[in-house]
């Protein structure tokens, strides 16, 4: 693996841990201080440097075209979801946009039912898909990337893991939108929230659910990831939440350094961004990973536990793979 990853995980430091019901967390903090400035997407939106449209009138299903205003970089992270336009979707990967400029993106749909404007612009939904979205999503864009060069998913797959999301929370959308299932649980995944408060430092979060490690994300910048910890924690609550057993074993520091070990022993690729910087591909026994790296620095990394299942429906992805459209 490269050793700027390698170095990078070597000098992280886990927190104290964190419980809520079958969710635990452990905060991530670095001594690692020396990171290019950039603003997130909800800061960007806030500051209304930021804007997101189809790519023309007509819409493209994986692609949407990003405008950014402004005089600093903006971060997207893998898995944001984009709400509004001609239907809601996630970010394939993590991209930083160059200041003052326009960048076509790639992205899954979110929202299977609806192919009609109901807005010019896109919106923040303040929702990242969840960990069950988010690996197989990631597998399937290393795939791509691997066989043809593009940031494509395989939005099959991302349908197949948002219908068994809405079937496991029992709710009924009448356009397939995972965003409803985040809302059906507002209440629920609030408990959540209150339990998981961002510390001072800490620049990404390591999470168990039913005592096993599910993933982590990690920010090079403190900003940058307060700014996310909402979102971050809703999204790996909501997979707690529909998992959730009456018992489970207890996250363990040993568990936890044992996953970030593993990660610097897996198979790397690395393919230019469509922002700034390098786009890694990670890929290991049982985990699954990307991470974007800038003038030499980690700006966001990510891994997720992966199955033999998901390794069974990547095998079969990649072949029925194309473009979606809605109508």
């Amino acid at each position: 693996m490269d050793l700027i990853i390698t170095n990078y995980i070597s000098k992280l430091q886990l927190g104290e841990l964190q419980s809520c019901q079958n969710m635990g967390i452990f905060p991530l903090f670095t001594s690692v201080n020396e990171s290019p400035k950039y603003l997130t997407l909800k800061e960007a939106w806030e500051k209304k440097i930021l804007s997101v449209v189809e790519i023309d009138q007509g819409g493209s299903v994986p692609e949407l075209k990003v405008i950014n205003k402004g005089k600093i970089s903006v971060l997207l992270l893998d898995g944001e979801e984009l709400v509004g336009a001609k239907q809601n979707r996630v970010l394939n990967t993590t991209i930083l946009l160059k200041k003052e400029s326009e960048t076509v993106i790639p992205v899954s749909c979110t929202e299977q039912g609806r192919w009609s404007y109901v807005s010019e612009e896109f919106a923040d939904s303040d929702v990242v898909a969840s960990p069950l979205v988010r690996r197989r999503k990631v597998a399937s864009v290393s795939d791509s990337l691997r066989q043809s060069q593009r940031f494509d998913s395989d939005q099959g797959a991302v349908w197949e893991e948002i219908d068994q999301i809405s079937a496991s929370a029992e709710v009924h959308s009448p356009t397939g939108a995972m965003r409803d299932v985040f809302q059906s649980k507002e209440d629920e995944l609030d408990e959540y929230m209150k339990a998981f408060v961002g510390q001072a430092q800490q620049r990404g979060l390591l999470v168990f659910i039913n005592g096993k490690v599910i993933g982590f994300d990690l920010l090079s910048l403190e900003s940058a990831y307060q700014a996310l910890h909402s979102k971050l924690i809703k999204s790996y609550a909501l997979d707690a939440l529909l998992q959730r057993k009456k018992k489970s074993e207890a996250p363990s520091v040993q568990a936890a350094q044992t996953f970030l070990q593993e990660i610097t022993s897996c198979e790397e690729k690395k393919y230019q961004s469509l922002g700034q910087g390098w786009d890694y591909r990670l890929q290991g026994k049982t985990m699954v990973g990307s991470a974007l790296v800038y003038r030499s620095k980690v700006i966001h990394i990510a891994f997720f536990r992966t199955t033999e299942a998901d390794k069974a429906g990547r095998m079969s992805g990649y072949q029925r793979r194309r473009d979606f459209r809605v109508y």
